[in-house]
């Protein structure tokens, strides 16, 4: 089964055809900023880089690993056991 974010990741198109009022539900996806980013440094900045996105995109990213951090260490005694 292929995730839904493969297919909203904007590896094929440019983020500019996405809808204004729909961006931020768009950047909701953290490789939306990232693939975005890249697109822009080898172009030297010829390609408008959507900042929020990439905040958005950062900030996902830094919470999940919080979360993701603080999960384990709350299951790290348990985790040995079951595997």
């Amino acid at each position: 089964m292929v995730p839904c974010g493969w297919y909203v990741s904007p590896v094929g198109f440019s983020s500019r055809v996405v809808l204004k009022p729909c961006r931020w539900l768009y950047a909701m996806n953290p490789m939306v900023g990232v693939i975005d980013g890249f697109r822009w440094a080898p172009l030297r900045g010829e390609v408008a880089l959507w900042w929020p996105s990439l905040l958005t995109s950062v900030m996902l990213t830094a919470g999940r690993c919080v979360s993701g951090i603080r999960y384990f260490r709350a299951m790290e005694r348990t985790v040995a056991d079951v595997i």
